[in-house]
């Protein structure tokens, strides 16, 4: 008898630096409106990269493939807190790791602050907040990536969820 095919969770993912090594946390969750996650993992890293201004992805990228891995089933989609295009065909970190993921897995990036040159970001306007959000995508358009972000659980700027990756990655 075959097991029950359960379809491939969204991962929202995020990266703490200590003074030495870093934690990287994966949130996984089965809809987007989800008010918790499925799933929480955590990976500590001992040794990481020094930071390369313009090359940030240097540092968080092996993080991030880190905690992925320890899931039990990839994801049919990751968020990522940042850009996955800096400008117009300039890569950022959301791409790198489409690439790394051999670009079977879509990515949106999630941005706090607007980069210089990025007017291609979609700006997501959520709760009552002023500030928007930036979000680029890979392998996904980047409307229905912000329509996704935007239609995420919670009343703030930032969505529950992935304001839940971030306190697991600090704690």
């Amino acid at each position: 008898m075959s097991q029950p095919s359960f379809p491939a969770p969204v991962c929202a993912v995020d990266v703490h630096y200590r003074e030495t090594g870093a934690c990287a946390a994966a949130v996984t969750f089965n809809a987007w409106s989800d008010p918790a996650p499925e799933m929480e993992v955590t990976a500590e890293i001992q040794k990481v990269a020094d930071y390369e201004p313009g090359r940030f992805y240097v540092r968080e990228l092996p993080c991030i493939l880190t905690v992925l891995g320890k899931l039990p089933r990839p994801p049919r989609i990751v968020v990522v807190d940042g850009y996955v295009w800096l400008r117009e065909g300039e890569p950022g970190l959301g791409f790198h790791l489409y690439e790394a993921l051999h670009r079977a897995v879509p990515v949106i990036g999630v941005a706090k602050t607007a980069f210089d040159g990025s007017a291609h970001a979609v700006p997501v306007m959520r709760g009552g907040s002023t500030r928007p959000l930036y979000v680029t995508a890979a392998d996904i358009d980047p409307d229905v990536a912000a329509a996704h972000i935007t239609s995420m659980h919670g009343p703030h700027r930032l969505p529950v969820l992935l304001k839940a990756v971030d306190l697991l990655c600090r704690s």
